[in-house]
């Protein structure tokens, strides 16, 4: 057992010895995927990139990703030093121009003001809209490569306002009801050993996974005024577009393999679809669940083991 003589000493770092410059240093840093996960395990969120310094509409994000578990924007604006008017005038416009959407600015000190204004905010915008406020600092103990930490200095409400799948879609159902039928099909993934993951439970009407390669993600969903079960391979965000193209070669292919494949295209939008419907299935019908889930389960499975060789295969 070490003595308290052998103990090592923490040293903070100053941000710019590592990071020189926000955009060219900082940003492409927090863009990689492990630095996403300790950003995402610091709120609470898994999160998967979508695009560096993108446009989106008419507006810009240092980092624009996707919530895995609902498919909702997340966009990061980030600084390597204190905050300042001009990033809280950006977050605000996001807020403003995207109906759901969680918002995190990471900075490495918020004033007294700037964090009272995000709490402000989480107060008066809508369960839809969230926004947190993360401190980040650098640490070594002597001569050790520095290690990055993120303090959570503002969040929304009861942790997480918006929970993790759209409410607004949720039909005047109860966010209970759909908790339940999620974690009674997660239950099913661990039973069956199954590649798609239990994922966090869910409020809404989906869950959805990481192909690993953006803009590609698989989706579960449930439509109660239709009474169908969806399984999709979903393309979102400013690069939907070309991932839709670049399957059309394979279009033909694709239906082959799986007849009943449904695409849709949403050309005004940053999102397309192909996806298997499963009809005639009311997901108020508790006693139906084993039937949808099995369904669900194996149409994942096959969009998965169609799909993911020829997703590794686009340039």
């Amino acid at each position: 057992m070490a003595s308290a003589t052998n103990l090592g000493r923490l040293e903070r770092v100053e941000l710019k010895a590592v990071w020189a410059h926000e955009a060219h240093n900082f940003t492409p840093w927090m863009a990689e995927e492990e630095n996403l996960r300790l950003l995402g395990e610091a709120i609470g969120l898994e999160l998967g990139l979508e695009a560096q310094e993108q446009n989106v509409g008419p507006y810009r994000a240092d980092l624009l990703c996707k919530d895995i578990a609902s498919d909702h924007w997340v966009l990061i604006e980030n600084q390597i030093e204190k905050t300042d008017h001009g990033h809280l005038g950006q977050l605000l416009t996001y807020a403003a121009g995207l109906s759901a959407v969680t918002i995190v600015w990471v900075a490495k000190t918020f004033t007294e003001e700037h964090r009272a204004a995000l709490d402000w905010l989480n107060e008066v915008t809508s369960e839809e809209i969230a926004f947190f406020g993360l401190e980040v600092e650098l640490w070594r103990i002597g001569d050790s490569p520095p290690a990055p930490k993120f303090n959570v200095v503002s969040r929304p409400n009861a942790f997480v306002k918006r929970q993790v799948a759209g409410r607004s879609q949720a039909s005047g159902q109860s966010s209970a009801f759909y908790e339940k039928y999620w974690t009674t099909f997660c239950d099913r993934l661990k039973s069956q050993k199954s590649w798609f993951k239990p994922r966090s439970s869910s409020s809404g009407t989906w869950l959805g996974w990481s192909t690993g390669r953006s803009p590609f993600s698989y989706t579960a969903l449930i439509s109660k005024p239709q009474n169908r079960v969806i399984a999709r391979v979903s393309m979102l965000g400013p690069n939907a577009k070309e991932g839709w193209a670049a399957l059309q070669p394979h279009r033909s292919s694709l239906d082959a393999s799986l007849p009943g494949l449904v695409w849709d295209e949403r050309p005004e939008g940053v999102e397309s679809y192909i996806s298997l419907h499963l009809d005639d299935a009311d997901p108020n019908d508790r006693d139906d669940w084993p039937r949808q889930h099995a369904w669900l389960l194996e149409m994942l499975e096959l969009l998965h083991h169609t799909f993911a060789p020829l997703l590794r295969q686009l340039p």
